[in-house]
């Protein structure tokens, strides 16, 4: 299969300058010298560098743990970080598999490109029940691919998405740079940087309790879905964080996704529209940290949770605000997932057939694992500032500026990337891999990926189904 390649301005870097880019980015010293990032792309069979700027963002996370662990302690420690571990990691959820094959369950993603009327091209993303079924009723099709396909063909590409929008589904017009360069969206988001720490309220500096890892001690509530923000709450546990996901039983998880998102978790559910639910996780707030949250913006703040109004409740907060196409801009609302992201702003453009024109999507979904580490090591670092400084923060990242970062890098040789292998040899993954045992039954899995001498990088406990938990903190 050849591609056509559209490249936009491009940042030529090494992983260890791209570590050093988001240090400096968010306010902290360079840390490439305390890094030992080994390898480079491609590792994966992709021009971009999926790799090297997880293995950076992955780097950056664990640094972040470092200088905790350096203010609790006094004592430094060593870092590694393989670059083909962390492509890897870009696509966790591929290899989270059941021991006992008889288990395998295949969730169908109702995902697909289709052609419109007007020789565009239109993705869904419909893997949530609710969302494909609004999609189904705005196209007025049956579930069959072939139904959709028909269907599609009869809008054009603009018309489609927005009716897609004002039914409450999932989807985007694929378009090229050029075309999201010029698009509304992405001019408001041209004067937003990569992401923003911002110092939300005045409190005297907080000092972490007791304990050996980085983040002993350290409550974070996790009110997230999909990927992204269970990503940077999982990284959190990792590390020693008590994080309690905050689920609710409709619309239901995924439990697919669970099983790769939720290591070191523990998972309770609430109706936040439910008053007495609502008041049990305000109950919370007063003993948490960390506040995670990856609905559209206001979603969450029309219940009772915004930035202001928790750290009111809780002065000294971290609160992490995750969004699909960032809080400004005509799109702020809309909904949105990797998939969609790529497709709007030229990833699945630049890599679509040359013979066909149909665009393809990167490989899993490395927009939302990309920014739930980088969450996880700007959380890392707004707790860190708390420690030394005081305060309330307000951190905000989206898949959208996630999405411009990629698409500003280099991209891997055009040769080695033809020759590479659709995913790493067999041998090597056996080593990145780690067995659990939970309710859905024993499961092999991604293990953590950075290395750190003193404080390793695991989860304490296996991931579980939402509402295994009681909503309350384990001590």
């Amino acid at each position: 299969m050849t591609c056509a390649v559209f490249i936009p301005a491009s940042v030529a870097s090494s992983p260890s300058e791209l570590l050093d880019d988001l240090m400096v980015e968010a306010g902290e010293e360079p840390a490439s010298t305390q890094v030992e990032i080994v390898g480079k792309d491609p590792i994966l069979a992709t021009p971009f560098r999926l790799g090297e700027s997880g293995a950076a963002v992955i780097a950056a996370h664990a640094v972040a743990a470092e200088r905790l662990h350096v203010l609790r302690t006094g004592v430094h420690q060593n870092i590694r970080v393989d670059v083909d571990a962390a492509a890897a990691g870009m696509r966790s959820a591929a290899y989270v598999k059941f021991v006992d094959p008889s288990l395998e369950h295949r969730e169908d993603g109702h995902m697909g490109i289709f052609p419109t009327a007007d020789d565009r091209w239109f993705l869904y993303r419909g893997g949530c029940p609710h969302h494909f079924a609004r999609q189904l009723e705005v196209l007025g099709c049956g579930p069959d691919s072939t139904d959709i396909a028909a269907a599609t063909a009869k809008w054009n590409g603009l018309d489609l998405e927005e009716a897609v929008h004002a039914g409450g589904a999932v989807g985007g017009m694929v378009r090229s740079y050029e075309e999201w360069a010029a698009h509304p969206q992405a001019q408001a988001l041209d004067a937003l940087p990569m992401f923003e720490l911002l110092k939300i309220g005045d409190t005297e500096p907080m000092a972490f309790p007791p304990g050996e890892r980085p983040l002993s001690g350290v409550r974070v509530i996790d009110v997230t879905r999909v990927i992204a923000g269970p990503c940077c709450g999982r990284t959190l546990a990792e590390h020693g964080a008590d994080v309690l996901r905050i689920g609710m039983a409709d619309p239901p998880d995924s439990d697919a996704i669970l099983r790769d998102t939720g290591h070191g978790k523990r998972h309770c559910a609430l109706d936040l529209k439910s008053a007495e639910d609502a008041k049990r996780l305000h109950e919370l707030v007063a003993d948490a940290d960390v506040f995670i949250q990856g609905y559209r913006p206001g979603a969450v703040a029309r219940l009772g949770f915004s930035p202001e109004q928790v750290a009111a409740e809780r002065p000294g907060i971290v609160y992490v605000t995750i969004s699909a196409f960032g809080h400004v801009g005509p799109w702020r609302d809309r909904r949105g997932f990797d998939s969609v992201l790529e497709a709007v702003s030229g990833l699945a453009h630049e890599v679509r057939d040359r013979e066909t024109g149909a665009p393809r999507l990167l490989l899993s979904t490395p927009l939302d694992y990309t920014t739930g580490y980088l969450t996880a090591f700007l959380t890392m670092v707004a707790l860190r500032r708390r420690a030394t400084e005081g305060g309330s923060y307000h951190i905000r990242v989206s898949l959208a500026q996630t999405s411009r970062w990629i698409a500003s890098l280099t991209r891997a040789d055009a040769e080695l990337v033809a020759s590479q292998p659709p995913d790493l040899p067999a041998a090597r993954l056996e080593q990145l891999l780690a067995t659990s045992t939970t309710p859905w039954g024993e499961l092999r899995h991604l293990a953590p990926i950075a290395r750190m001498s003193r404080t390793p990088t695991r989860w304490d406990l296996p991931t579980v189904p939402i509402g295994h938990d009681q909503p309350a903190w384990s001590s």
